[in-house]
């Protein structure tokens, strides 16, 4: 069988990780601030905090920025419940939204039309690495200034919406020649299993504001605030006579360990050699179902953009979500994993319990119906690649030839 996205763990991982293990930091340590200062230089920002998910991460963010009830955050429709989850814990409303036509990510029309007094947060999702419109978006927050309402000294300095990305899927993307992490204000990436660079489980903030903002004094009170509001960590507790702390507020657990960190590490070393093989597997993959009628292939890049490759959502043209679930079982018989990226939110028990209807997304649901995720991994080689086109084509032709 071969598997979806199994994670690269070799002989340098296991290395780093055991001198990790023997180094006597297993918790945050001196790895956990080396690889948030190399996430800030590759990146490109002005600060990183490395945690230990996305979804805690952003979470996090929400609270610190001020998000609760009667606030709104902007997300789309098609993503991972993640991103609403963190909105609905806040108490604020996740106000979805549909997405473009001739991608997977949010709709700026959309966006448009959805900003209220209320709206204190954006967050586009840069679904399978494929960056986002963020420069026409910001352009939409600016013309909506004048209705902004700020409700704490954070908000009203920034004097605008915040755009928060969610970068689960793109780290290493390029827009506008920047990398992902510094294409706006907060970047939040995960580092799961199953990303392009894991730590096991994992994350990072990125940190981006405008200089008006101090972003030591930032990494200093949210690296407080993801381990319990204590003032120093235990890194800083090992310095001589320096045992005494303070809680300076109720903060959360959610930091990183040098364990994670020691796998990001050798990660991000040869990350460009793993950008490099995913471009490869894509372009192999729109070499094939290019020359195939009922094949719609996925946009990776552009003048503007590069994606970091993490997804190749193929669609189907003119298939119903039935025949769509067949052709999947289809291929999984022929021993190659597929999935299927994503359900739209409505269509989940705990958003339609909440009030959202799939009949508001027609875009989402159709793009949703049709699509199927291929296996994009840096050890998936050629010989598998032929094998996964294979299957895909003679699974399909076998369902729509019925």
């Amino acid at each position: 069988m071969i598997p979806f996205s199994p994670p690269r763990i070799d002989q340098k991982v296991l290395d780093e990780v055991n001198a990790a293990l023997l180094s006597g930091w297993i918790t945050t340590g001196p790895r956990t601030k080396l690889f948030e200062k190399r996430i800030t230089e590759y990146c490109g920002c002005k600060t990183t905090v490395a945690v230990n998910s996305w979804t805690m991460g952003m979470e996090v963010f929400l609270r610190w920025w001020g998000i609760g009830p009667g606030d709104e955050v902007i997300i789309p429709v098609y993503t991972y419940c993640a991103s609403a989850n963190v909105v609905l814990h806040t108490g604020a409303k996740a106000v979805m939204v549909d997405i473009n036509s001739d991608d997977f990510n949010i709709s700026l029309e959309k966006i448009e039309a959805a900003i209220t007094p209320r709206t204190k947060v954006i967050m586009p999702v840069d679904i399978s690495g494929f960056p986002c419109d963020y420069d026409e978006i910001m352009n939409c927050v600016k013309r909506h200034i004048s209705i902004f309402k700020p409700s704490n000294e954070k908000q009203k300095k920034l004097g605008r919406i915040l755009i928060a990305a969610d970068s689960a899927h793109s780290f290493g993307a390029e827009y506008k020649n920047k990398r992902s992490g510094s294409f706006t204000d907060v970047s939040c990436f995960s580092f799961h299993a199953v990303k392009n660079l894991t730590t096991s489980e994992g994350g990072a903030v990125c940190f981006n504001l405008p200089d008006a903002f101090d972003h030591e004094e930032i990494y200093r009170e949210f690296v407080t605030i993801t381990l319990h509001g204590q003032s120093k960590d235990a890194l800083a507790k090992t310095k001589k006579g320096a045992w005494k702390y303070d809680v300076v507020a109720p903060g959360y657990k959610c930091n990183m360990t040098d364990i994670q960190a020691a796998m990001g590490l050798v990660e991000l070393d040869r990350y460009a050699e793993n950008l490099v093989r995913r471009k490869e597997i894509f372009h192999a993959y729109d070499s094939a179902f290019s020359k195939i009628d009922w094949a719609s292939l996925p946009a990776h890049q552009t003048r503007d953009k590069v994606s970091s490759h993490h997804l190749y959502l193929l669609r189907i043209k003119d298939i119903s979500e039935a025949q769509r679930d067949a052709i999947i079982q289809e291929i999984f018989d022929q021993g190659v994993s597929v999935n299927v990226h994503f359900q739209p939110l409505p269509l989940l028990t705990a958003y339609k319990n909440l009030g959202y209807e799939i009949k508001d997304f027609p875009i989402a649901h159709q793009k949703y119906q049709t699509e199927i995720t291929l296996p994009v991994y840096y050890n998936l080689n050629d010989t598998q690649v032929a094998e996964v086109i294979n299957a895909v084509v003679s699974s399909v032709e076998k369902i729509i030839n019925r």
